[in-house]
């Protein structure tokens, strides 16, 4: 295996961390409407997610800088041709983030319920467009001989791509229940644990539609199997959920977050953007990749750092792992 090969592997394994974990950020995010009956409900859901939120972008950033500089022609054609639904992801980050930390600096109730409103569709809108994004990586779009997307921004919304959007939004809404019955008591846990059943079902309609076409389209004994433990956890995921076994729940609809996205690059590799318009065109692994120079340095830098910031990561998880519920929050805001 060549450092291109194996950079392929850790960029992958980023972008399955990342969605892992924002998959249930997300997921909380749109729950905020969803399960929350009122503002203090809404404060147990955000403060769930509320030490780890920012700690688990480092994964995007990681993603997208291990991309920029391993594969430099496919950050370019990415985030030159998806450069509007990618520009809408940023600002609704952003603003995620400024309504995490303002809402509860002033306590007017306009006030809340805007920045509320704000984490609400900051949420929902990146779970929607990250499906669309990768939809259109594994499917392949219009790249010309010079490496540049020539498609516009319609091109980007075909059926493929729509429901891979739906998809990661179910299933990180479903995540999200099941993470948001395991960190909570009274009432809201049970009412996660109903929500994350509905959620789940849809979610499974949608997971066995995409995937399955997706190995129609790409698919080879290895993706095969791959589907196979993504459709499998999912129904575990859904079981454990019934019986009250959250731990389980959750650990099954993370391997099922896993699966789905390790099919896509399983799929997609060698490639790393498709041309429609005439494979030759195709962004690979070789022909979009850094110098092996380059790789080496990149390697040592990431098999130092990476160890670190995973070893800091759970640490955190493991000092915030308590249940909260209503009856744990302050009286003010």
């Amino acid at each position: 295996m060549q450092l291109h090969d194996v950079w392929f592997v850790l960029i992958a394994f980023l972008w399955v961390g990342y969605f892992f974990l924002e998959g249930f950020d997300f997921g909380i995010g749109v729950l905020t409407k969803l399960l929350a009956r009122d503002r203090r409900e809404r404060r147990v859901l955000i403060n769930t997610i509320g030490p780890v939120w920012d700690g688990n972008e480092v994964w995007l950033l990681s993603a997208a800088g291990g991309t920029f500089a391993a594969f430099p022609d496919w950050y370019a054609t990415l985030f030159s041709g998806f450069y509007l639904p990618v520009l809408l992801i940023l600002v609704c980050l952003i603003l995620r983030g400024v309504a995490f930390e303002y809402r509860v600096k002033r306590p007017e109730e306009r006030w809340q319920r805007n920045w509320e409103h704000a984490i609400f569709w900051t949420s929902l809108l990146p779970a929607v467009l990250w499906g669309v994004i990768f939809g259109n990586i594994v499917h392949g779009v219009k790249i010309n001989a010079h490496k540049e997307y020539v498609g516009s921004l319609l091109d980007l919304f075909h059926p493929y791509a729509v429901l891979g959007g739906l998809v990661t939004l179910t299933l990180f809404t479903f995540h999200g229940a099941v993470f948001a019955s395991l960190k909570t008591v009274g009432d809201i846990r049970e009412r996660a644990r109903r929500t994350a059943t509905v959620v789940g079902l849809t979610a499974a309609v949608l997971v066995i539609g995409f995937l399955g076409w997706t190995q129609a389209d790409k698919g080879d004994s290895t993706s095969l199997f791959v589907l196979l433990v993504a459709v499998l956890a999912l129904v575990a995921a859904l079981g454990a959920n019934r019986l009250g076994r959250e731990g389980w729940a959750f650990v099954f609809s993370g391997v099922t977050i896993v699966a789905a996205v390790s099919m896509l690059f399983l799929t997609l590799f060698p490639n790393v953007m498709p041309s429609t318009l005439n494979e030759s065109w195709s962004l690979t692994v070789s022909n979009a990749s850094s110098s092996p120079y380059t790789l080496k340095v990149m390697t040592w830098g990431a098999g130092f750092a990476a160890p670190l910031v995973m070893l800091y990561q759970g640490w955190t998880y493991w000092v915030f792992r308590k249940r909260i519920g209503t009856q744990h929050l302050a009286d003010a805001h």
